[in-house]
């Protein structure tokens, strides 16, 4: 039987992301072997060249917004390496249709079920990005079983 999959979906240039990536790192770390965890990479939310937000020029995070998947893997890794992120890193392409499909932007929670149905959906980001109520909702699904 599958284990169930946590999907995080967000991007460095967003604040609430890495400001709960440390809480996520932990969660992935409590829960391995029970539960498989992926952070999605997707658009970024507040590129150099788009929608800019001070917190990000405070936190010298400058990131223009990626035009080819290299870019953007590119991207993905200086998150990944910069933040210490610990769970395995996926990279949405550049048509965001995986993105798109969960209604992800600009960052989200999901908890997918060992049947591969939607457990948990969070709210949308940046205020819905909660990864206490994900770790809730895996809980929960652990206590039925």
């Amino acid at each position: 039987m599958a284990e169930p999959v946590a999907l995080i979906f967000g991007s460095y240039d967003c604040p609430p992301f890495r400001a709960q990536l440390g809480l996520l790192n932990k969660m992935y770390e409590r829960w391995s072997g029970k539960v498989d965890f992926l952070v999605v990479y997707i658009k970024e939310a507040y590129p150099e060249d788009g929608w800019v937000v001070s917190m990000n020029r405070d936190e010298n995070i400058v990131i223009e917004d990626p035009v080819t998947k290299e870019d953007r893997v590119d991207a993905a890794e200086s998150c990944a390496i910069n933040l210490a992120v610990k769970i395995p890193v996926l990279v949405d392409e550049m048509d965001d249709r995986i993105a798109s499909a969960y209604g992800a932007l600009p960052d989200r929670l999901y908890l997918i079920n060992q049947d591969g149905q939607i457990e948990f959906q969070g709210e949308p980001g940046p205020w819905g990005f909660d990864p206490n109520q994900l770790e809730a909702a895996i809980e929960e699904l652990f206590f039925r079983i």
